[in-house]
C-alpha cells in the first residue's frame, strides 16, 4: 500500500487459519492498521491480492466484505453516542437484514417478523458482553472500558466470520484488560471466530494469541508463536525492548 509514493505497507503476507486468534504487532507507524484497513476495504491495496474463504476480495467496499464475514473496530470509539445501548446493537445486527427498502417503509409482515428477530438478536449479544443492565443506557453515559464492549456486542450482532480488533485494551486499566482477555477467549470460542488482533498491551498479546506477525517499517520482521517472538532477538531490539 503507496500514498503518494511513500510505501506504508510493503511485501506482506499472513494466512489466517480458521478458529484462532492471531496478533499483529509493530511500534506506531509499522503499518499494522494499514494493513486492517484494507482486509476490511477501507483501503484498495497499490498490488497484491487478498483471498477470503476462497473468493478475492480485493478493492472490495467496506458493505460488501461486512456482509461476507469481515468485521472490525476501531482504535478509537465510533459509537452512536446519543442512541441507546440497544439501538447501537441493535444497528449491527442489521447490516445482516434479510428485508428491503419496501418493507421498511411500509412495514410489511416481514419487517414486523424480521425486526423483532434483530432486536433479540441484540438483546442476546449484550448479554453476552455482559452489559444487559445498560440496554437503555444512552452509549455516552457508559464508562470507557464498557464503551469497548458495547462496540464489540454491536459487531458480533453482525455474525462475523473474521474479527478485526484494532487496539481494543487501550486505554483500559489492567484488570478491565484481563476481563478483555477472558471475554474474547469466549467469544472466539461460542461464535467459532477467527480473530486478527492490533495491540500494544503485550500481556493481552502474549496471553490470547497464538500466532504473532510482528511489523516495522511497513513489513512483517518475525513471525510465529508467543513463545518465539517473545525471545526473538530483532523483535526484542525494533520492538519489545526486552524479553517478556
Amino acid at each position: 500500500m503507496s500514498f503518494k509514493g511513500l510505501q506504508a505497507v510493503k511485501n506482506f503476507s499472513a494466512q489466517l487459519e480458521a478458529g484462532k486468534i492471531y496478533g499483529l504487532i509493530g511500534t506506531n507507524g509499522a503499518g499494522k492498521t494499514t494493513v486492517i484497513n484494507i482486509l476490511s476495504g477501507v483501503l484498495t491495496p497499490t498490488s497484491g491480492k487478498i483471498t477470503f474463504q476462497g473468493e478475492d476480495i480485493t478493492g472490495q467496499p467496506p458493505d460488501k466484505i461486512s456482509k461476507k464475514g469481515i468485521v472490525r473496530t476501531y482504535q478509537n470509539l465510533r459509537l452512536f453516542n446519543k442512541m441507546t445501548v440497544l439501538e447501537n446493537v441493535i444497528i449491527g445486527a442489521q447490516m445482516q437484514k434479510p428485508y428491503g427498502m419496501l418493507d421498511s417503509v411500509i412495514h410489511t409482515p416481514k419487517y414486523t417478523r424480521e425486526e423483532k428477530r434483530l432486536r433479540d438478536k441484540a438483546m442476546q449479544m449484550i448479554e453476552v458482553m455482559g452489559i444487559s443492565e445498560y440496554a437503555d443506557a444512552v452509549a455516552s453515559s457508559l464508562p470507557y472500558g464498557l464503551q469497548r464492549r458495547l462496540e464489540i456486542a454491536r459487531i458480533l450482532a453482525a455474525d462475523p466470520k473474521l474479527l478485526l480488533l484494532d487496539e481494543p485494551a487501550a486505554g483500559m486499566n489492567p484488570q478491565e484488560s484481563m476481563e478483555l482477555t477472558e471475554m474474547i477467549q469466549g467469544i472466539r470460542k461460542d461464535f467459532d471466530l477467527t480473530i486478527l488482533l492490533i495491540e500494544h498491551d503485550m500481556k493481552v498479546v502474549m496471553n490470547l494469541c497464538e500466532y504473532i506477525y510482528v511489523m516495522a517499517t511497513g513489513e512483517v520482521i518475525a513471525q510465529g508463536l508467543p513463545a518465539e517472538i517473545r525471545s526473538d532477538p530483532e523483535v526484542i531490539r525494533a520492538y519489545l525492548g526486552r524479553a517478556v
